[in-house]
């Protein structure tokens, strides 16, 4: 349309979509860069320059090994699992079934509810005392599963929750991706003599990285940063055996009113992420068919 350089007026466009990112994420991160580096309890007007004391407090900290494990887990895990179950219900109800609309319908519609009163409605099943899964424990034995205290075990609850509540993302996203394949490769794969799974091997994959590019990136984000059903289901305990980096933060700074230490934290989970995800989107990128 234009030739050369856009005209003038035109990169003023660009200008409210700019304000908004330093006003709303430039400015906040470059303010928690600054009080990483200082003994700010998070509500006093006064605070002292401590240097590089916070960093080495943390990289100190006997838990923060176990935190890093664990927002891996949440992260990687719920990747896996998000995109393999969206996966599979995507191939399903992209096929002339009765009722796909509904089964759709039912796979997504927990997206919509909130983090947090999905993450209380799972602590109503897995609870100790009155949940719904030991009372059908309790029909066969005599003590009940304390399944969310169990530190081998909570940390993979809190990843199914989280499955549970985005693969009807994943799904969505796979299911524009196959319905954008033309048939004639399944035709002439056909042709060749390829089976269903080779179908799906040699074409449907290749031509669904962009979906999986897609999909990966923005699970392994949403998993890094979980919260809510954290707080939820475990509050982090018993413990820090099942604390992502987004819990400890909050816990340090509303809990131990130490603001310095938090930013530090938040930080670090900055870095994870973005190192995890951008390492993900140029590997993805790379075999996507041009």
């Amino acid at each position: 349309m234009f030739k050369g350089s856009s005209p003038f007026w035109l990169n003023l466009m660009y200008l409210p979509a700019l304000l908004l990112f330093c006003v709303f994420i430039f400015y906040p991160f470059i303010n928690g860069l600054k009080i990483s580096f200082t003994n700010w309890d998070g509500y006093s007007q006064t605070f002292s320059w401590v240097g590089w004391e916070n960093y080495q407090r943390m990289f100190s900290d006997p838990n923060i090994l176990t935190v890093i494990k664990n927002t891996l887990i949440y992260g990687v895990g719920s990747t896996l699992f998000q995109n393999v179950c969206g996966l599979l219900y995507a191939l399903l109800l992209n096929q002339s079934i009765k009722f796909r609309g509904i089964v759709r319908t039912i796979v997504y519609l927990p997206v919509i509810i909130s983090p947090l009163i999905m993450g209380f409605i799972w602590y109503f099943f897995f609870q100790f005392k009155g949940g719904a899964l030991n009372d059908i424990v309790l029909l066969f034995q005599d003590e009940p599963l304390n399944l969310l205290a169990d530190p081998k075990l909570n940390v993979w609850i809190l990843t199914f929750v989280n499955t549970f509540q985005y693969m009807g993302i994943a799904m969505v996203i796979y299911l524009a991706g196959l319905q954008s394949i033309p048939s004639d490769y399944y035709e002439a794969a056909e042709l060749d003599g390829a089976s269903k799974f080779g179908q799906f091997w040699n074409v449907t994959l290749p031509l669904l990285m962009p979906s999986i590019t897609i999909n990966v990136v923005l699970n392994l984000i949403g998993g890094l940063k979980l919260f809510d059903v954290i707080v939820a289901l475990t509050n982090g305990g018993p413990g820090y055996a099942s604390q992502s980096l987004s819990t400890m933060m909050y816990k340090i700074y509303f809990a131990s009113q130490d603001a310095g230490y938090a930013a530090s934290l938040g930080n670090l989970m900055f870095v994870l992420i973005s190192v995890i995800s951008m390492s993900a989107l140029v590997y993805l990128r790379k075999k996507e068919i041009a």
